[in-house]
């Protein structure tokens, strides 16, 4: 696993713990469905029910990999190695990037306008450089949106263990507000 995959591993891990324990549970998912979903207040409720199926589907597949001890709780050192194993998250992932690229779409022209997704990234809890570094390694086009296409393909490379260099690094890296 490369240094920079184990780095996006444990920002998702922190954002996702989003109520502060220290572990994953159940809650923090249902607590990210509803930040995002105030995020996307313009989407139709497809996509809405689309991304709170993609965080149950994500917590569901912790669960079921990885509390062995049946505790309901998931550790950074239980999941490095599990989400960042395309074999064994790869679907689960797929599922997650593409809800979220597609809420990101209420037109549903198939553009991701930067406003939208930084609301988005934020609601997940990105730092707003970071998403603004993020998006630009998309290369949006002259109105400043990038392809839902784009962004589902980012997300998924963002869970690679064998990548560097990718857009996704962004939001690891420490920028200046």
């Amino acid at each position: 696993m490369r240094t920079e995959a184990a780095e996006r591993a444990e920002l998702v891990f922190s954002l996702f713990d989003a109520n502060g324990n220290g572990v994953l549970d159940s809650a923090d998912f249902d607590l990210m469905t509803g930040r995002a979903l105030e995020a996307a207040v313009a989407s139709d409720d497809g996509a809405k029910e689309g991304i709170r199926a993609a965080f149950r589907r994500y917590w569901t597949t912790l669960a079921a990999e990885l509390d062995a001890n049946g505790d309901g709780v998931i550790t950074i050192d239980e999941f490095r190695p599990f989400v960042l194993d395309p074999e064994r998250f790869g679907p689960t992932i797929t599922e997650f990037a593409e809800a979220l690229a597609v809420l990101g779409d209420p037109d549903g022209d198939g553009l991701i306008e930067r406003p939208l997704f930084v609301s988005l990234m934020t609601a997940i809890g990105f730092a707003e450089a970071n998403i603004h570094a993020l998006f630009d390694a998309f290369g949006p086009d002259a109105e400043d949106r990038v392809t839902v296409a784009t962004w589902a393909a980012g997300i998924k490379d963002y869970y690679a263990p064998d990548m560097a260099g990718i857009p996704g690094d962004q939001l690891v890296a420490v920028r200046a507000a």
